[in-house]
């Protein structure tokens, strides 16, 4: 290891720029490289994998504390190769896919392939400015970017696709009624791609401050991402493929468990239900009119005063009896979650965190006293493990013996009301898991850490079962804990359209598990913009429709008698899917694959859809395509390379450019990719209503091979660890004469159920079909065994 001087960089000029100076020694640590500059900056290189490279700078000739709660635990190193050698002007470290130039002279980066292509290249490099306000540094890193370069990801931002010309900041804020283009808004995730010439790689800036991030916006052919204090520490992560990145990065940060089935469901939420008779209207009204739902919420109304884990005993007089008639009816019950905890010494929460000394402290000793829905409150700080502890343990009531299911984590940003900030001051301390800091580094973090308290608890108190836990702010790799909604959009066309990108963007920043707030939060929809927006989320992870009810009512038959047909048939596909949708999940929960894809992760060569984020792919065969204006009559929609059937009327197309679809009112365009092997359940109005007994598999005829997944397990609980579950791996094979289909099974899950088998754009009439070496069939309706190896179908 290299020495670490402290310097003595004591009188430097405020607001000066300074730059690191030429390395004076380097030096290697295992898989980690060393260099310290005339200036005393000390410069790491970690290199993780052949494909991710940490860099990391200490301006004062050391590095603060290694910890982040970015990053995941069973993050596994792996290093093909790795080799170092010094010229005259840099040092070059060799990996298996990247060779990285260190310039001797100012430790400038240059990252190439091994075709020798640059893929990212510094500009001024690293950079800092003292901060006369606070102490510490502001860092900087400057890029080269390319004229033509394309930049993604960054969470939910709302706005353009492509961020290119933009400059953009994360700190978690409360935007109430949010529109095009607010910036900052909820998620604080610091990770983009970059795209050029067709080649892709990421940036993951793992600080915690307020960061920003300027897309050539400033200067056109400058990217540069800074931090408001903490170190520069950001990981180059390779592609070529943007969808390489993705997951080399969600694997990085880390993936969820799957989820309960029930919680992909539909869910139906409102601010608020009350009292207990008006939620069993809801309910029992869902059930009469045959709507599918899976979870009901009830948001801060529910409360004693909105005080958290209590229960309004004049609204809700036998929550337990509500919830326990609620699941017997298929109606799992989801409760809001709030972090201020109000003022008031016979409130037991708040008595019990006062005497431990959980709640946040002001730098001078005194809480943090805000004002939120309870009036005065106090917070805990969540970055204290004992405090999570503790709040994992308050939800005992409320899991054990009243039986909730879900729980709802909103205002994590933290909010605060009537303060200009919307959130803490900025000297309020916190432990950051023994890391002591200030506001500014903890904001970021707080949401995630509150979910993370939240999960933990629902995940011991509910075992075996699985929890559901939504949040609204967090940090990087939050979907190891949590689910995430898009906020307090508005009821509008323009929000629509927001969401979808929101969505695809979220799901490419590492949290698939997402959605919006169906049909808007802010305002009312018109019946088109509410069956519209419905058929639209039928798409998206997560389904859950909620508004404020000073708006008007937004339940499924609130639009009159034609919108509630059309509402359902939306949702009852969604039901009918919903096993390539657990298909997808358990791709992301295992490999970091995105569930919803961007065109652009699919076709990343092709230049006229880096901007595009009207389609996007659900899993790896379903391209959805959403109508996003009033009164269309038709729509453009852009077919990824190859062929693609018509989910709904079985006509192909030849992929690879736009086409002009005409507009129905009962469906959006809803394409599937030749060759693809779709699952499908049988109609439920909730998900384990009845046994499954038969799955159909909609087969896509294919001139080629092409392979399919589906995975299915108890929906529930944690036999899937053990080795309950089915993965069928299907792989077809087509020519003009016959189609054959073989199933690779893993798992020890026996299926209760059989496979009938609808096939889609045969060239010609069945004449017979072979299961396994039987003849089964001559006819168009096929039934067999789910565990077959081989079904040949000639015609």
């Amino acid at each position: 290891m290299l020495e670490n001087p402290i310097s003595d960089k004591v009188n430097e000029d405020i607001g000066k720029e300074r730059y690191p100076e030429r390395i004076i020694k380097a030096g290697k640590d295992n898989n980690v490289f060393h260099f310290r500059t005339e200036n005393h900056v000390l410069f790491s290189l970690d290199i993780l994998t052949d494909d991710i490279i940490r860099f990391r700078y200490g301006t004062d000739g050391y590095h603060e504390p290694d910890f982040s709660y970015a990053l995941s635990d069973d993050f596994e190193r792996h290093i093909q190769e790795l080799e170092w050698t010094e010229t005259d002007r840099a040092y070059v470290i060799m990996t298996s896919h990247l060779n990285i130039e260190i310039a001797k002279r100012d430790t400038r980066a240059t990252i190439r392939n091994k075709d020798g292509q640059i893929l990212s290249k510094d500009e001024k490099g690293f950079h800092w400015i003292r901060n006369e306000e606070y102490g510490g540094d502001n860092v900087y890193m400057s890029k080269i970017a390319e004229r033509d370069e394309s930049f993604y990801g960054l969470g939910d931002k709302p706005t353009d696709f492509n961020l290119s010309g933009k400059q953009l900041t994360n700190w978690g804020s409360d935007t109430y009624g949010y529109d095009e283009n607010t910036d900052p808004v909820y998620k604080n995730i610091p990770f983009y791609y970059s795209l050029y010439q067709g080649m892709g790689y990421g940036i993951f800036f793992d600080n915690s401050f307020q960061t920003h991030f300027d897309f050539a916006s400033e200067r056109r052919t400058v990217t540069t991402f800074w931090a408001e204090g903490g170190e520069m520490n950001y990981y180059f992560i390779n592609g070529p493929q943007l969808m390489d990145v993705c997951k080399r990065y969600t694997l990085l940060t880390g993936t969820p468990e799957l989820p309960p089935l029930w919680a992909l469901g539909y869910q139906q939420c409102k601010w608020s239900y009350f009292p207990e008779s008006q939620v069993r209207g809801i309910c029992s009204k869902m059930r009469e009119l045959r709507i599918p739902c899976d979870a009901i919420y009830l948001d801060i109304d529910y409360m004693d005063g909105f005080r958290c884990f209590t229960w309004d005993k004049e609204k809700f007089p036998n929550p337990k009896q509500m919830v326990s008639d609620f699941a017997e009816d298929g109606f799992k019950t989801v409760i809001m979650i709030d972090p201020g905890i109000k003022v008031d010494m016979d409130y037991w929460v708040f008595k019990e965190a006062l005497e431990k000394d959980y709640f946040c402290k002001r730098m001078d000793g005194s809480y943090i006293n805000g004002k939120v829905w309870p009036g005065e409150c106090y917070f805990p700080d969540f970055t204290r493990p004992e405090v999570r502890e503790w709040w994992s343990g308050l939800y005992r009531e409320m899991i054990e013996d009243i039986g909730v299911r879900g729980v709802w984590n909103d205002m994590n940003e933290p909010a605060l009301f009537e303060v200009e900030s919307k959130t803490f001051p900025m000297d309020v301390r916190h432990d950051y898991d023994g890391h002591p800091c200030s506001h500014r580094k903890a904001h970021n973090v707080y949401g995630m850490q509150m979910a993370r308290a939240t999960y933990n608890g629902m995940k011991k108190l509910m075992h075996p079962n699985r929890p559901l836990v939504i949040t609204r702010s967090g940090y990087a790799g939050l979907q190891r804990f949590s689910s995430v909604w898009t906020g307090d959009n508005i009821a509008s066309w323009k929000h629509i359209s927001i969401a979808n990108t929101q969505c695809q963007r979220l799901s490419v920043s590492g949290v698939s598990f997402v959605g919006s707030d169906v049909g808007g939060f802010v305002n009312h929809p018109s019946p088109e913009l509410f069956y519209r927006w419905v058929q639209a989320a039928v798409f998206h992870p997560f389904f859950r429709t909620h508004s404020s009810g000073d708006h008007g009512d937004q339940e499924p038959w609130s639009f009159g008698d034609e919108a509630t047909d059309l509402v359902r048939q939306a949702i009852e596909l969604r039901y009918r899917i919903l096993p390539n949708i657990y298909t997808a999940f358990y791709q992301y929960s295992n490999f970091g694959t995105p569930m919803l894809r961007p065109l652009i992760f699919e076709n990343q060569s092709n230049e006229n859809i880096m901007n595009h984020s009207d389609e996007c792919l659900l899993g790896d065969h379903l391209l959805a395509c959403p109508i996003l204006e009033e009164g269309a009559s038709q729509r453009n929609v852009f077919l990824p390379n190859g062929n693609w059937y018509d989910y709904h009327q079985g006509i192909k197309y030849v992929g690879g450019k736009e086409i002009e679809y005409a507009l129905s009112k009962e469906y959006v365009p809803f394409f599937v990719r030749e060759g693809a092997v779709v699952p499908h359940y049988p109609m439920m109005q909730y998900v384990g209503e009845k046994p499954i007994e038969e799955v159909t598999l909609h087969i896509y005829f294919k001139k080629g091979k092409e392979s399919s997944q589906f995975y299915h397990d108890d929906g529930d609980g944690d036999g899937h660890k053990r080795g309950e579950f089915l993965l069928s791996n299907f792989h077809l094979d087509g020519n003009e004469e016959q189609l054959i289909i073989l199933q690779e099974i893993e798992g020890n899950l026996s299926p209760d159920f059989k496979y009938r088998v609808k096939c889609i754009g045969l060239p010609n009439p069945i004449k017979s079909v072979q299961v396994d070496g039987q003849v089964i069939s001559e006819s168009n309706v096929l039934e067999l065994d789910a565990n077959f190896k081989k079904m040949m179908i000639s015609f």
